[in-house]
C-alpha cells in the first residue's frame, strides 16, 4: 500500500473509490513497473521502445541520471545491463544503492552546493568522449534544481533567483527559459558537452504537454528559446534584479550537437492517467480523462475543476498549478487547489489533488476533500479562508486529516487530480 493513511482517509465510499485510483495511478509509474515495459535486452541489442541500439558499436557505456525518481529507474536498468556499464553517476532524493554506479544525495526544489558538486564532477568524468561512446541520460522531475552549473553568476544568486521564480507564480516552462540561459548544461548544454557520444536520454515527465525541451530544461534537447526570452520572463514577475545580458548564454543551436542523440518520452502523466481510467470502468464508473497538461493557479484550479464535471462521472486531470506566495504558510500547490475548492463541494462531490512524488512542498502529498472534511473543519472550528489567505494548506489538512500521506516515492509525473460527482 503506497498511501501509508488510507485507512484513516476511507471514510466513504466515494472516498474509497479515490483511494484506489490513487493507489493505482502511482504503482503505474514506479519504476520496477516501468523499466521491463520500456527495456529489453538481447545479447549485446538493447531495445528501448522502438529504437533498437547494437551495444557492440560502442567500447564504453556510461549512465547519468538526475531528478527525482532517477534512481529508481536507474538502478532498474543497470540490474538489466550489469557488467556491460563502465560507470554512472545518479543524484536523486531517495538513496538508492548500485554496483556500478555513484549515487549522491541532492536537493530540490532549490540548487544546492551538493548538485553543483556532482555536476561538475559529471562534467569531469564523462570528459572527452568519443563516437565509440554511449551515454544513456535519465532525466526526471526536479532534473532543472539537481543538474546545475551557473555561467557566470554566483550558485548563491541563481539560488535565489529559483527561489523567486518559484514564488512569483511563473509556470514551469517560464521558469526552465530563465534557467536554461543561466546554465551552461541546459537548454541542449550537456549534448554539447558530450558530443560527440552516442547520447539515448529517456525522460519522465513531469511537464504539462510532456515539452521535451522545457523537461528538466532540457540538456540534451535542441532549444528555440532565447536569452533575451529570458530576460523577458524575469522582467514580467519583476524579479529582474541585478542582471545584465553578459550574465545569460545563448544556448547550442549547431544541429550538429543533435544529430546523434535520441529522446524517449519513458513515462508521463499519462501513464496513470490511462492506469487510473482503466481502473475506474474495471470498478463500474464512468472515467473521462479532460487533460493531461491541466494548468491554472491553484486557488482557482478546484473550482474550474468542479464546474465541468457533469453528474455521476469520474473526471481525471494531470498537470501542475502555481502558487502565489503572499505568506508565511506551510503548504504546497496540490493541498491549496483542494483547500480553495471546498466553499465549492456540494455533498455529492469529492476532490482530491496530489504530487506523483509523494511530497506536495511539504510532506503531503496531496489531500482529498469533500463534505466529511468541510464537517470536521466547522467541528474543529477552523475556517478554511484563513489557511488559503495564509498559503497554510498543509496546516489545514494535518487538522482535519484529509491529508495524503505516502512519503517520497521514487517516480514523479507532476501532478494527478481527481473530481467524483454522484
Amino acid at each position: 500500500m503506497l498511501i501509508k493513511n488510507f485507512d484513516v482517509l476511507n471514510k466513504s465510499p466515494q472516498r474509497k473509490i479515490c483511494l484506489e485510483l490513487i493507489e493505482t495511478a502511482l504503482a503505474s509509474i514506479q519504476p520496477e513497473n516501468v523499466i521491463p515495459k520500456n527495456f529489453t535486452l538481447g545479447g549485446n541489442i538493447l531495445t528501448i521502445q522502438n529504437q533498437t541500439i547494437d551495444l557492440n558499436n560502442f567500447e564504453r557505456i556510461f549512465l547519468l541520471g538526475f531528478g527525482k525518481g532517477s534512481a529508481g529507474l536507474s538502478k532498474q536498468i543497470e540490474n538489466l545491463l550489469g557488467n556491460k556499464i563502465t560507470s554512472g553517476l545518479v543524484i536523486d532524493l531517495e538513496s538508492q544503492s548500485f554496483s556500478k554506479i555513484e549515487y549522491t544525495q541532492g536537493s530540490h526544489p532549490l540548487p544546492s552546493e551538493q548538485n553543483f558538486a556532482f555536476t561538475q564532477k559529471a562534467m569531469k568524468q564523462f570528459n572527452n568522449l568519443t563516437i565509440k561512446d554511449l551515454v544513456i541520460v535519465v532525466i526526471a522531475g526536479g532534473g532543472s534544481a539537481m543538474l546545475v552549473s551557473p555561467y557566470k553568476i554566483s550558485l548563491e544568486k541563481l539560488i535565489e533567483t529559483n527561489k523567486l521564480l518559484l514564488k512569483s507564480g511563473a509556470n514551469i516552462t517560464e521558469m526552465n527559459i530563465v534557467r536554461k540561459h543561466l546554465d551552461i548544461v541546459k537548454g541542449g548544454g550537456l549534448a554539447k558537452l558530450f558530443y560527440p557520444a552516442k547520447i539515448i536520454t529517456t525522460i519522465s515527465s513531469d511537464v504539462p504537454g510532456n515539452d521535451l525541451s522545457t523537461i528538466a530544461s532540457g540538456p540534451t534537447v535542441r532549444d528555440a528559446t532565447t536569452k533575451e526570452q529570458a530576460f523577458e520572463v524575469l522582467k514580467k514577475y519583476n524579479i529582474f534584479g541585478e542582471f545584465s545580458q553578459d550574465d545569460f548564454l545563448e544556448t547550442p543551436k549547431d544541429e550538429k550537437y543533435f544529430a546523434n542523440t535520441t529522446t524517449i518520452l519513458m513515462l508521463s502523466n499519462q501513464t496513470a492517467l490511462q492506469a487510473m481510467q482503466e481502473k475506474g470502468k474495471e470498478l463500474g464508473h464512468n472515467v473521462i480523462i479532460l487533460s493531461d497538461r491541466f494548468q491554472d493557479e491553484a486557488k482557482f484550479a478546484g473550482k474550474k475543476l468542479i464546474d465541468q464535471i457533469p453528474e455521476n462521472i469520474i473526471i481525471l486531470a494531470g498537470g501542475e498549478t502555481t502558487v502565489r506566495v503572499t505568506k508565511k504558510g506551510k503548504g504546497g500547490r496540490n493541498q491549496e487547489l483542494v483547500l480553495a475548492a471546498l466553499e465549492h463541494i456540494s455533498e455529492n462531490i469529492l476532490i482530491a489533488s496530489f504530487d506523483t512524488d509523494g511530497w506536495d512542498n511539504t510532506e503531503a502529498a496531496g489531500a482529498i476533500g469533500d463534505s466529511l472534511t468541510v464537517q470536521t473543519a466547522k467541528e474543529l472550528n477552523i475556517d478554511p479562508k484563513y489557511f488559503l489567505e495564509e498559503n497554510a494548506s498543509f496546516s489545514f489538512f494535518e487538522k482535519v486529516e484529509d491529508s495524503i500521506i505516502t512519503g517520497h516515492l521514487p517516480s514523479n509525473v507532476s501532478d494527478l487530480m481527481i473530481v467524483i460527482k454522484n
